[in-house]
């Protein structure tokens, strides 16, 4: 895999690859948000409350100013917390009638995933030339 990853560098430069994978980053984060905030206001019974929402986005939330400041550390970090999110999507996906949300969330959740491990990677090596 690390001889991979070294080729994929080589072939493509760690300045592209650095710039695909935060995008990859950035659209992944907007429609995981969006999903979460939704399942959220899902959530709500007949009065409406804010807890529920807030537990949703609020890991995610956290994470923000490691996204703006372009930490690779951070990215590091989302791509672990992203996997919560992922095991949430898998659990959505087995309740009848949920199996579509669930499973959106769930490649959501693994895009995130893919797209920060691969931002802390590219990231950290073109800070080190």
């Amino acid at each position: 895999m690390r001889q991979w990853l070294e080729d994929v560098e080589a072939r493509h430069g760690i300045d592209k690859l650095t710039q695909r994978t935060r995008q990859l980053v950035l659209a992944s984060f907007a429609i995981l948000l969006v999903l979460v905030i939704y399942r959220g206001f899902l959530v709500q019974g007949d009065e409406f409350n804010w807890r529920p929402v807030l537990a949703f986005v609020l890991p995610l939330v956290l994470f923000l100013p490691s996204i703006i400041g372009q930490r690779a550390r951070g990215h590091a970090w989302l791509a672990f917390v992203s996997l919560l999110y992922f095991t949430q999507g898998i659990m959505l996906a087995t309740l009848p009638g949920q199996s579509t949300r669930g499973l959106l969330e769930a490649a959501v959740s693994l895009a995130l995933f893919a797209g920060c491990m691969g931002y802390a990677r590219f990231r950290s090596r073109q800070l080190r030339q």
